[in-house]
Parts: structure tokens; C-alpha cells; sequence
């Protein structure tokens, strides 16, 4: 991790003899190995624990997970698909590295792990970090992590993946984490998801030969804090790929409480050192930035961004980037903020806002068209003095 400055303005229970999921009922043809932790729920259950049903399947098997407690981490180097019923969570205790970060080497403790393979699926868990036992900043904690590896995260609740109330403002704890080595690839679908109560990240694709399709998912965090900038969703340094659909919220770091005086911010969705990267549909809300494009040629359109406590609805730092069609209410600075050149903002709606659209003296060339601004003080300011603002992205 580090620091970068950016120019800127500153339940019911599913029984073992239940009907059969959806994603069951498609692949009714595939294998399937039972789990169970006591064998109550499903008696004919050969495994107890989840790594065990792994070591054992087949490349393409399915390993269903029956409602209990799995106090376990998993390593998945196969492709494979796990699918919980409800009441299935995973909950390690004592965690210990599994993985190391392939761009700055430290360790990483994962409570699900899925390496240098293709085509795994993850369904229906509950990945809770709340035993985790870290004492200290090191390792990273991570929830569900794809190094140089493929597949679909679903419609799991991914919670608590935060260190110890003593170690607040460590830069650790990220939900679900996307990476590719150098001259690796990733491609992961993130799909509605419940991500909650992370210390760090919820939702994050790093380095180059990643590719990431975030869609549907709920991401909320931890709210107002002294310790920590939060950001939603993260796609950054040089990961592709689309944001659509999602709902981000509460990423506020309290000590951010004026323009003048903000050394880090809380950032709904954040697209840093990435080209090309779709944010389309999203309801980003209560962050400090809702929306950051800190790269070139991407698209933010048709968002509802609303309540940017102290900053900026929309920022971008950077060229050729559209901003199209936003319903952007209450930014409590900015609107819409340019520092780059060559960029489109157009029909964007902005209501409640000190300055509508501000653009930062330098840039060059951006167009302005069809924006219509309610209860607004200044609509366009063009040029403005910046003024810096720490973005602050996990890598």
C-alpha cells in the first residue's frame, strides 16, 4: 500500500433433503461431494470439512456445503464449483498466511483462496472474519481471494474481515481481492454479494491481467471513523473491467471534515491507474467521494450519486473520460470535479451542491454540454486553483 496525492479541489435453514438450489438444478449432471460438519443436517455427507471435499474432487466436480460452522481456511487450485445452502459459514480462527501479494510480496492470510486455476465458483457462503486472531498490521486479511485464477463469486455475504479493535488503522481487510502476478490473468465475476463491515476494501481488482465484472452487489462501510479511508470498490493499477449495478455506501474518514484539511478521504467507487473501466447504474451514497476516475477513457454513466460528505459526487483526474447522465445530489464541495483534459460531461443532473462542475486550472480541451444544476450555488467554475487530496488505494 501506498500513499499517492492526486491534484485536486478539494434465516431458515435449508435441511439436507431440501430442494435443490437453482445453480444445483443446472449442473444436475455434475458430481457432487456433501459436506457437513456434524452430519446432522445431512447425514450422508462424506466430508466434515470443506478443504477435505476440495483435496478430494475431480477438476469440474461440485461440492455442496450443508448449513453449519467450518472454522477452516480453503485453498482452491482446481476448477470446481462450492455451493452453500443457507446457514453454511465459514468462520476460521488462528488464521495463518496462505498466499503473499504479488506486486509487494507480503503475506496474505485468506479465508478462501483460488490460485492459478480457471473456472471455479463460489456460491451461497457466509465468509466471516470475525475469529481471525491477528495481533498485528501483518498479514493482509483478506476474505475471498483470486490470484492468476477465473470464476464467479455469487450471492455470498462476506462479513467482518476487520483485525482486532487495537489495530484500526492497519491497512488490512479486504473482502473480496482480485490479483494477477506479472504475465498472469484473472477474470472474476463479483455478483451480488453482500459485502459489509471490512476494515480496509470491499470489493477491489489490482495490477495489470486483471479483469473484474462487479455487478449487483451490496458494499457498505464501516461508517464515520478516526482510523481508516475506506473505499467500496476498487479497480487499480491497470485492472479492466465493469462496475454496474452496485450499491456502495458509508466510506467516511472522519478526520476529513473540510476541503482545506483532508490528508486522506473515504471513496465509494475508486478507478486508480486503470484505463477503460465501465462505472454504470451504481447507487453510490454517505462517502466522501462517491465516485473517483483517477485514469483515462472510462465511462461513468447514468449513476445516482447523492449525500458526498465534505468533497466531491464525481472526480475526475484524468483524459478522455465520459460523464454522462448522473443524478448527483447534495456533494457538500463539488459536483463534478476535472482535472485532465479532453473529457465529456454531458446531461448530467446536479442538485445541491456548493459548485456544480468545477474544472482545475490546466485543463484543456473537456467539454461541458446539457448539464442542469437545482438549488446550486455555482453552477461552473472554470478555471479553479487545486488544491491536493489524498486518494488512498489498497494494493
Amino acid at each position: 500500500m501506498k500513499k499517492t496525492l492526486l491534484s485536486l479541489f478539494s434465516l431458515t435453514l435449508t435441511m439436507c433433503l431440501a430442494a435443490p438450489t437453482r445453480a444445483q438444478n443446472d449442473n444436475s449432471k455434475t458430481p457432487t461431494l456433501l459436506v457437513d460438519d456434524d452430519k446432522v443436517q445431512c447425514p450422508t455427507a462424506s466430508f466434515t470439512s470443506i478443504q477435505a471435499a476440495v483435496n478430494a474432487a475431480q477438476p469440474g466436480d461440485m461440492i455442496r456445503v450443508c448449513p453449519g460452522t467450518y472454522p477452516e481456511q480453503v485453498t482452491i487450485e482446481k476448477p470446481l464449483s462450492i455451493l452453500g445452502d443457507n446457514g453454511a459459514v465459514v468462520i476460521p480462527s488462528n488464521v495463518t498466511p496462505n498466499a503473499s501479494d504479488p506486486s509487494t510480496a507480503e503475506s496474505i492470510a485468506a479465508v478462501i483462496v483460488v490460485r492459478n486455476t480457471n473456472d471455479v465458483a463460489i456460491e451461497g457462503l457466509i465468509v466471516d472474519g470475525s475469529n481471525n486472531d491477528i495481533t498485528e498490521c501483518g498479514p493482509d486479511f483478506i476474505g475471498i481471494l483470486f490470484q492468476n485464477a477465473s470464476g464467479r463469486v455469487a450471492h455470498n455475504a462476506v462479513r467482518h474481515i476487520r483485525l482486532a479493535p487495537s489495530l484500526p488503522g492497519c491497512q488490512s481487510g479486504n473482502a473480496i481481492l482480485v490479483q494477477s502476478s506479472s504475465g498472469g490473468e484473472s477474470d472474476v465475476e463479483i455478483h451480488q454479494n453482500s459485502v459489509s463491515d471490512y476494515q480496509k476494501n470491499g470489493i477491489t481488482g489490482d495490477e495489470p491481467g486483471t479483469e473484474m465484472t462487479v455487478t449487483g452487489n451490496v458494499v457498505t462501510g464501516i461508517g464515520p471513523n478516526a482510523s481508516i479511508a475506506q473505499n467500496g470498490i476498487q479497480a487499480g493499477f491497470g485492472a479492466k473491467g465493469s462496475i454496474v449495478g452496485n450499491s456502495v455506501a458509508g466510506n467516511v474518514y472522519s478526520p476529513c471534515a473540510s476541503v482545506q484539511q483532508c490528508e486522506a478521504n473515504g471513496t465509494g467507487i475508486l478507478v486508480y491507474q486503470s484505463d477503460e473501466v465501465q462505472v454504470t447504474d451504481n447507487s453510490v451514497g454517505t462517502n466522501q467521494v462517491g465516485i473517483f476516475i483517477g485514469g483515462n477513457d472510462s465511462r461513468v454513466r447514468d449513476n445516482t450519486v447523492f449525500n458526498s460528505q465534505v468533497l466531491i459526487g464525481v472526480a475526475i483526474a484524468g483524459d478522455k473520460n465520459d460523464v454522462t447522465r448522473n443524478e448527483i445530489t447534495h456533494s457538500d464541495d463539488t459536483g463534478v470535479l476535472i482535472q485532465g483534459n479532453n473529457n465529456q460531461v454531458e446531461r448530467n443532473r446536479i442538485t445541491d451542491a456548493a459548485v456544480g462542475i468545477l474544472k482545475i486550472t490546466g485543463s484543456v480541451g473537456n467539454t461541458l454540454a446539457g448539464n442542469r444544476f437545482f438549488a446550486t450555488l455555482v453552477p461552473v467554475e472554470d478555471p479553479a486553483a487545486g488544491k491536493p487530496i489524498a486518494v488512498k488505494p489498497v494494493r
